[in-house]
């Protein structure tokens, strides 16, 4: 099915067309946050203005801009909020997602944008809970031939069962590639790679485990077998963290740089940190290691003030009504399974009316999905309903229902629930939009 939005994804690049005669290429670096974590991504662009000077830094806002940040003093090059970045039906699309969800969904979008500019000879997106300790040139030396490069989760085998169960299960589930890190080359593949990967976060990003996605990360599986030049990274002082800190031996020199096996550590990756997960596996996977407790210990210790930062404590632009009452999971998650919601409320963040998302979900939304809005079934029924698995966002009504008049009364036959409920949803369409409503919608 050719999707209206692919439209979008070609027109997307057409302002930033490269010229008939191009500057002179170089080395792009991004990542993605919102405000409050910008103090952390501080530490990852003060590493690399360290040791790539030469790079053009650059962060990706999944958040509104605000005040509190001033460019001249940062050291990245630009900020790009999402609403610079002219995604259709930004909004609605903003509102289906988590913040997790929302800065890993935007990260494909934005290297589209740095690929087809005049300058750009190689971009590497680096995740904001990273530090940089060691130039990267065997990444950019790969990229003079391949078109893509990656870095897998483990590159050894583990060798206890815990270790399996800890890592490698966990890679079947979450991916195989960390897609803290990815790098690709301003080639053609790398912006057919590029154009194929915005098309699915744009409709699919979310982290749904049961049905095969992880956010960004699962789709990069399909890489090595959709394209041509795909660079694995296996040298161990990459991405380095505590699901395969096991199988990798880290040490530091008489003048205290971190090596991995030997080699100097390229880039760290400090993930589950806040939650205190980081800590607790580093000590499990890295029993005795001395230089790792040194690294976890540092970067604790330069973190530890970075709360009292007036940004630290920014609120997400997307995470409330426009009446500041917070947004739940729930209304997330029912906005994106039904379209019809994405097309009635085009910017559902507006509580300014009474007909307004907010209303909607407060009045409509219990009577429609009862075990949805009771907090002791929500979770079993978001699983079941999540299970049917569709666009997570379509506002321009190019997916079909799929679901059979048949499918709909066998539901009703094994759940009396099904039919108040299927009841009620036709009768809201029927009184707003008419026997053609119901029948466009009802699916």
């Amino acid at each position: 099915m050719r999707l209206k939005t692919r439209a979008f994804l070609k027109a997307y690049r057409a302002p930033y067309a490269r010229k008939k005669f191009p500057l002179m290429k170089k080395l792009h670096i991004f990542t993605s946050a919102a405000c409050n974590y910008i103090p952390k991504v501080r530490m990852l662009f003060n590493s690399l203005r360290e040791f790539h000077p030469e790079a053009e830094l650059h962060l990706l806002l999944a958040d509104a801009p605000t005040e509190l940040l001033d460019l001249s003093k940062e050291p990245f090059d630009t900020v790009t909020s999402l609403a610079d970045m002219e995604v259709p039906h930004w909004q609605g699309w903003a509102f289906c997602h988590s913040i997790v969800e929302l800065a890993t969904a935007m990260k494909p979008l934005f290297l589209q944008r740095l690929l087809a500019r005049d300058d750009c000879d190689k971009v590497l997106y680096l995740d904001p809970d990273m530090v940089v300790f060691s130039r990267l040139d065997d990444i950019l030396q790969s990229l003079d031939e391949a078109n893509i490069t990656l870095t897998p989760h483990q590159v050894s085998p583990e060798q206890t069962i815990d270790a399996i169960i800890d890592n490698e299960l966990s890679s079947l589930k979450h991916g195989v590639y960390n897609l803290g890190f990815v790098g690709v080359a301003n080639k053609e593949e790398g912006h057919r790679f590029a154009a194929w990967w915005a098309h699915r976060t744009y409709h699919f990003c979310r982290a749904e485990i049961p049905n095969g996605l992880f956010t960004d990360q699962r789709w990069i599986d399909l890489v090595p077998a959709f394209f041509t030049g795909v660079a694995i990274q296996r040298s161990s002082r990459h991405n380095v963290a505590t699901w395969n800190i096991t199988t990798r031996d880290m040490t530091r020199d008489v003048e205290g740089r971190y090596l991995m096996d030997g080699e100097p550590l390229g880039f760290y990756h400090f993930t589950g940190f806040d939650s205190g997960a980081h800590k607790v596996m580093a000590v499990k996977n890295a029993p005795g290691n001395v230089a790792v407790h040194e690294l976890v210990k540092w970067y604790e210790d330069s973190t530890r003030s970075l709360s009292q930062d007036p940004l630290s404590n920014v609120p997400w632009a997307f995470g409330t009504y426009s009446n500041g009452t917070k947004i739940g999971g729930v209304h997330r998650f029912l906005y994106r399974q039904r379209q019809d919601l994405q097309r009635a409320f085009p910017n559902p963040f507006d509580a300014s009316t009474p007909h307004s998302l907010l209303s909607w979900m407060t009045r409509q939304g219990p009577l429609e999905y009862p075990a949805l809005f009771d907090p002791a079934t929500s979770a079993v029924a978001r699983v079941a309903m999540a299970a049917n698995v569709g666009l997570i966002f379509d506002p321009e009504g190019t997916q079909p229902s799929g679901v059979s008049l048949g499918y709909r009364v066998a539901q009703i036959m094994q759940s009396p629930s099904e039919a108040v409920r299927l009841v009620r949803r036709g009768y809201e369409v029927l009184r707003t939009e008419g026997l053609p409503g119901v029948r466009r919608r009802l699916g």
